[in-house]
């Protein structure tokens, strides 16, 4: 089992009236104050969240660009400094290993992943390290997200920088208050989102800086348990839940994470049988379910008495006051519109994902 990352904010936070929990191989905070309040805040304004269970590594020689286009399932070879990518690293199945972020620097790439994913992505990559002058090396750098229509100016005003126009993944390195840190511009919630890396020592001055901002931007401290319910609103698959060992890419729909013109890498004769089939059997849905009560990860769904799907992620939505939940369904039932029953006897009706758009509150829009 990996080693649990602990926050090096985690006693901060305690003392702050934090409840902490662990979140993808790391001990972060579940919640600061309630969990909703904190959800509507990222959507209605900001929210800081700490990233420290998100784990880094880099990959330097003078082939890791050569060698990372071969192993990943998306093109970085096209990729120049300050841009960056998502991708998948698959087994030759076509399954999901890990799941991550990639960034071009001037000498390196930065992969960003879950810290439960760190270990086993390094081992797995290293094992194809042959005659390759390539070195693969975690990095000690932690993150801090701000998500929400008023990030920017957020992370401007705790910077004290202006930031340039930045698609998504674009990314420059700076410094704050001495610290050597990196600017990126990640999504994680279905708002515009920016991430500031930096190293243990420099994440308390800039969580009090950035906090020293919440009144002029209405920025609250979120948690973990705002994070579920907002990357559930926003239809984003996460690695345990919905992604795993035992998934495909096409099947989660992450056509984000895939380049159909790259040529060969690990897993890609799958995923390309895949496309020119046209369909997969199971797809990641949304489903609206008809209870209070959001359904348990695992729970069976049916359809005239026949078991056709799996809950994987679910929650009441705060945005949406409905019940909604993730779940692989076969695709015979897969289309918006179509009614389902839980294990439990709830109705449910499947909705495309995602959920909740920015500007729009629509469902299964």
């Amino acid at each position: 089992m990996p080693q649990l990352t602990k926050s090096p904010l985690a006693d901060y936070h305690l003392s702050q009236g934090a409840t902490l929990t662990e979140y993808h191989g790391a001990l972060v905070p579940a919640r600061f104050s309630d969990p909703v309040t904190e959800h509507r805040a990222v959507r209605e304004a900001a929210g800081l969240l700490d990233f420290s269970f998100r784990g880094k590594f880099a990959l330097k020689g003078r082939d890791h660009a050569r060698f990372l286009q071969r192993m990943v399932s998306n093109d970085v070879k096209k990729l120049t400094p300050g841009q960056g990518t998502y991708a998948t690293f698959l087994d030759a199945r076509g399954h999901i290993v890990a799941d991550f972020r990639l960034y071009c620097a001037e000498d390196c790439f930065f992969a960003d992943t879950d810290a439960d994913l760190r270990d086993k992505a390094v081992s797995g990559l290293r094992r194809y390290v042959v005659g390759d002058q390539v070195s693969i090396e975690a990095v000690e750098l932690y993150a801090l997200a701000f998500q929400g229509p008023q990030a920017r100016g957020l992370v401007e005003k705790t910077l004290h920088v202006d930031l340039p126009a930045m698609q998504e993944f674009d990314h420059f390195a700076s410094n704050y208050a001495g610290f050597p840190i990196r600017v990126v511009r990640a999504g994680s919630t279905g708002e515009e989102g920016y991430e500031v890396w930096v190293n243990d020592k420099g994440l308390l001055a800039l969580w009090g800086a950035a906090c020293g901002q919440a009144p002029t931007y209405g920025m609250l401290p979120c948690g973990s348990e705002a994070l579920e319910s907002l990357r559930i609103e926003a239809g984003i698959p996460r690695y345990g839940p919905e992604l795993g060992e035992d998934v495909i890419p096409l099947e989660a729909g992450l056509y984000n994470a895939l380049s159909f013109t790259k040529g060969c890498y690990i897993g890609q004769e799958i995923v390309e049988r895949a496309r020119s089939r046209g369909h997969v059997n199971w797809k990641l849905m949304g489903l609206i379910v008809d209870s209070p009560n959001a359904p348990q990860p695992a729970e069976k769904v049916t359809a005239d008495g026949k078991e056709i799907g799996e809950i994987t992620s679910a929650c009441v939505s705060p945005m949406l006051g409905k019940t909604l939940a993730l779940a692989y369904l076969r695709r015979e039932v897969a289309e918006p519109g179509t009614k389902l029953i839980l294990a439990s006897g709830s109705a449910a009706e499947v909705a495309a994902l995602p959920f909740y758009q920015r500007a729009t509150a629509s469902v299964g829009a």
